[in-house]
């Protein structure tokens, strides 16, 4: 018996209603998958897994690109005023602690 397990993935991929829409939107030109999570309305996961099938039927390429540094500013922004806020507290504990060893020795 032959064997068809390449076109079976291709067919299996194409079986799906939402792989078809993706294939569809990907023949008017490349796409990230936030753009294409969008129209179809599902969650980031649930497309990956429908792009993870249309690769491994070999009808479509993904890139990955590397970290853009400036999406990090808002987390550097939060940790620095975290490390601000630790050191007040940290200040305002020393002084309480202070504060109640005065209050024990006192009178």
């Amino acid at each position: 018996m032959v064997k068809y397990s390449g076109l079976d993935r291709t067919f299996g991929a194409l079986a799906d209603p939402t792989r078809r829409e993706i294939l569809e939107r990907l023949a008017q030109g490349p796409a990230s998958v936030s753009e294409l999570a969008g129209p179809a309305g599902m969650s980031m996961p649930g497309l990956l897994k429908h792009v993870r099938i249309l690769e491994q039927a070999q009808l479509v390429t993904t890139e990955k690109h590397g970290l853009d540094p400036g999406h990090l500013d808002d987390a550097a922004q939060w940790i620095q005023a975290r490390r601000r806020w630790e050191r007040r507290l940290d200040r305002l504990g020393a002084y309480l602690h202070r504060q109640t060893e005065r209050e024990g020795m006192a009178p």
